[in-house]
C-alpha cells in the first residue's frame, strides 16, 4: 500500500515544477501580479500599460491526431473581469489574469467554473476547473495550466532545449523560411517576436500531449489550448490534486511496476523523436496506483539537438535516483539511457 509522505531527503527541486500543496505560492503570485497591473491603465501583457486590450486570442479544442488544425473557435467579446465569478476566489489582480487566460475555454463550453488553485510555480500555475462532460469526454474536473505573464516568468536558460527544434506558430505549424515577418520579429526580439516564442513554448507542450495521449502514453488528455493556457485532464479528486512521486513512498513491488511504466513512456517519447528534458519524480503524478507524466514545454528534438543524448541520460538518472530509493534495482543509469537511445534507432553521432 503506497502512502503520501513528504520526504525530507527527496532529490533536489527541479526548478519551478516542485511546487507544493494547493495554494502554496499564492502570496508570491499576488505580489507579482500586483506589480504587473496599473491602476489607471489596466492590465498589460508585457508589463507596460496600454489602454486598449488586445483581442481575445484564438482558442481551439483538442482535435484528433490527423487533424493538424484542430477545431477552432474565435471567442466573441465577453464581459470584463469584474463579471468573472468563480468558486475559487482569486485576488483582484489574479482574477484579471485568469479571466484573460481562461475565458476562451468558457466560451467554447469546455469549463463551467474554476474551483481551486492546485499548483503555483515560476512559469505557470495550475487550477482545478469544473468540466463540461459533454465536451471533455465525460470528465468531471479538468486542469487549466495558465502561464504567468512573460514579464514575470522566471525561466531557466531554455536555449539548450530549443536547439534543433523549429519555432511553432499559433496554428501549431513550424515556422518556414518564407515566414519572413515572424523570423525578423524573432531575431529582433520585438513584442510580436516574444509572443511567438512564448506561444511556441506552450504549443510544444500541447502538441506533445496530443501525440503521446493518442499513442497511449501516461499523460493528461489534452482538451484545448489558447494563447496563454492549456486545458488538460486532471489527476486527483474534489479535495486535492494528485501528488508528485517526490511526495510518495512506494512499496518495492509497486515501485518496480511503476519504474517499468515510466521507462515505457520514455521509450514512447523517443519513438516520436523527443526527450522529455526535465523528467524526474517532480514531474510524475501519482494517483490510485497510476502515474502520469507532466510538463512537456521543453521537449528536446532527438535528431536536431546535439545535447539530446546527454539530456536523456540526465532524465534517466533522476528517475533512477527516485526509484532506487524505493528499493528498485535500476542498474547504471548511463547504461540504461544508452539502451533506450539505441533501441529507438537514434544516431550514435548524437552522443
Amino acid at each position: 500500500m503506497s502512502r503520501v509522505t513528504y520526504l525530507p531527503e527527496a532529490e533536489e527541486v527541479a526548478d519551478d515544477r516542485a511546487a507544493g500543496p494547493e495554494g502554496e505560492d499564492d502570496a508570491g503570485l499576488e505580489d507579482d501580479l500586483a506589480s504587473w497591473y496599473d491602476e489607471e491603465e489596466g492590465w498589460s501583457r508585457d508589463g507596460t500599460s496600454r489602454r486598449a486590450p488586445k483581442p481575445l486570442p484564438r482558442a481551439r479544442r483538442a482535435a484528433p491526431p490527423d487533424d493538424a488544425q484542430g477545431v477552432e473557435g474565435l471567442a466573441e467579446p465577453a464581459a470584463d473581469a469584474e463579471s468573472f465569478h468563480t468558486t475559487y476566489q482569486p485576488s483582484r489582480h489574479e482574477k484579471t489574469w485568469l479571466f484573460t487566460s481562461l475565458r476562451a475555454f468558457y466560451e467554447l463550453n469546455l469549463i463551467t467554473d474554476v474551483l481551486a488553485s492546485v499548483k503555483g510555480g515560476k512559469e505557470a500555475s495550475v487550477y482545478r476547473c469544473r468540466a463540461n462532460p459533454a465536451t471533455t469526454d465525460g470528465a468531471t474536473f479538468v486542469a487549466a495550466k495558465v502561464y504567468r505573464p512573460r514579464s514575470l516568468r522566471s525561466l531557466r536558460n531554455d536555449k539548450i532545449y530549443k536547439e534543433g527544434r523549429p519555432v511553432l506558430t499559433g496554428e501549431g505549424r513550424a515556422v518556414k523560411k518564407s515566414d519572413s515577418r515572424i523570423l525578423r520579429a524573432l531575431g529582433k526580439k520585438t513584442e510580436f517576436g516574444q509572443q511567438v516564442a512564448h506561444s511556441s513554448w506552450l504549443l510544444y507542450e500541447y502538441t506533445t500531449l496530443r501525440t503521446l495521449h493518442a499513442a497511449g502514453g501516461a499523460v493528461p488528455a489534452p482538451f484545448g489550448v489558447s494563447e496563454n493556457a492549456i486545458l488538460m485532464g486532471y489527476e486527483g479528486d474534489e479535495h486535492a490534486a494528485a501528488p508528485t512521486l517526490s511526495a510518495v513512498s512506494l512499496d518495492p513491488s509497486e515501485a518496480r511496476s511503476l519504474f517499468t511504466v515510466t521507462l515505457r513512456n520514455v521509450e514512447l517519447l523517443l519513438a516520436h523523436g523527443f526527450v522529455h528534458g526535465d523528467l524526474s519524480a517532480y514531474n510524475i503524478l501519482y494517483w490510485n496506483g497510476r502515474i502520469t507524466l507532466i510538463d512537456f514545454p521543453q521537449v528536446v528534438n532527438c535528431e536536431g539537438n546535439p545535447h539530446a543524448r546527454a539530456i536523456l541520460e540526465r532524465d534517466v538518472t533522476r528517475v533512477c535516483d527516485y526509484f532506487a530509493r524505493q528499493g528498485v534495482q535500476t542498474g547504471p543509469p548511463a547504461r540504461l539511457a544508452r539502451r533506450l537511445w539505441e533501441g529507438a534507432g537514434l544516431p550514435q553521432a548524437a552522443d
